[in-house]
C-alpha cells in the first residue's frame, strides 16, 4: 500500500486546552518510545505555531506533532501503538500524512533523515515541504525581522493548501510544514516569490543558520486536515 522501503509519516494533533499538560508531558516521555519503535529510523516530536509569523510569538499550545522515518511494513503497527492511541484519545482534530521524499538537502540534527529520495511517481499528487533550521543565537532577532514579507508571499501563493510552523524548542530550532496542491505550485513560490528570493540571498549574506534542511515529499496518503477543528 505504501510501497517498499522507508517512508515518512507526519502526525499533527489538535487538543483541547485542558489537554495541554498532557501534551507537554508526552513531548518529554514519548521521545524514547518513538525512537525505539521497531522499524523507526528517525523521529522528532514537535511543537507548532499558527504560521502567521513563524516566530516564538506564534506558538500554538493546542497543536503538536511528530515526524518519523519508518519502514513501510511498520507504519500500521506504529499507527496502532500506545503512544498514538494516547494522543488520539485526547485529540479533537488529527492530520496524518504518509509521504516519500522526492528531494532533500541539508541536515537535521547532523544527519539528512530523508536521504532516500525517489522520483515523483504521480504528477497529480499533493506535495509537502518541510524546512528546518538551527538559528545561530546571535542571529535570532535579524532572522525574525526578515520573516513577515516571506509569510505574506507564502499565503498569497496559488496552490498553497496549508502551512504551519514547527519547532523542537521555542527559540532557535524552527521550521515550516506546508502542504501544496502540486510540485509546480511549490516551485513557483520557492523560485519566483520576491520575498523568498530575498530571504535566500540574506541567508547566504548573513549566515544566520548553523544547520538547515529543505525537503519535498510526494503525498501517498493523507487523513484528516491541517485546518483547525471548530469543536471545543
Amino acid at each position: 500500500m505504501y510501497g517498499q522501503g522507508k517512508r515518512v509519516v507526519g502526525y499533527f494533533f489538535q487538543v483541547p486546552t485542558k489537554s495541554i499538560p498532557f501534551a507537554f508531558w508526552s513531548m518529554a516521555v514519548d521521545r524514547v518510545f518513538t525512537r525505539n519503535f521497531p522499524g523507526v529510523h528517525f523521529s522528532k516530536l514537535l511543537g507548532t505555531g499558527t504560521g502567521k509569523t513563524f516566530t516564538p510569538s506564534d506558538a500554538e499550545l493546542t497543536r503538536w506533532g511528530m515526524i518519523v522515518v519508518i519502514d513501510s511494513d511498520s507504519i500500521d503497527a506504529f499507527d496502532r501503538s500506545a503512544v498514538i492511541a494516547r494522543w488520539r484519545k485526547r485529540t479533537k482534530n488529527e492530520f496524518r500524512v504518509i509521504m516519500k521524499p522526492i528531494s532533500s538537502h541539508g541536515l537535521w540534527a547532523k544527519t539528512n533523515p530523508f536521504d532516500f529520495a525517489e522520483p515523483q511517481s504521480n504528477p497529480e499528487s499533493p506535495i509537502v515541504a518541510i524546512t528546518r533550521a538551527r538559528i545561530k543565537w546571535n542571529k535570532n532577532l535579524v532572522f525574525w525581522r526578515s520573516v513577515p514579507p516571506v509569510v505574506t508571499d507564502l499565503y498569497a501563493s496559488p496552490g498553497l493548501i496549508s502551512a504551519i510552523g514547527i519547532g523542537e524548542a521555542p527559540i532557535g530550532l524552527q521550521g515550516t510544514f506546508s502542504l501544496w496542491e502540486s510540485a509546480g505550485a511549490l516551485r513557483t513560490f520557492a523560485y519566483k516569490g520576491a520575498a523568498h528570493q530575498r530571504a535566500i540571498a540574506d541567508t547566504q549574506r548573513i549566515g544566520w543558520y548553523s544547520e538547515e534542511l529543505f525537503s519535498r515529499f510526494e503525498v501517498l496518503e493523507q487523513r484528516g486536515s491541517l485546518n483547525h477543528s471548530s469543536s471545543n
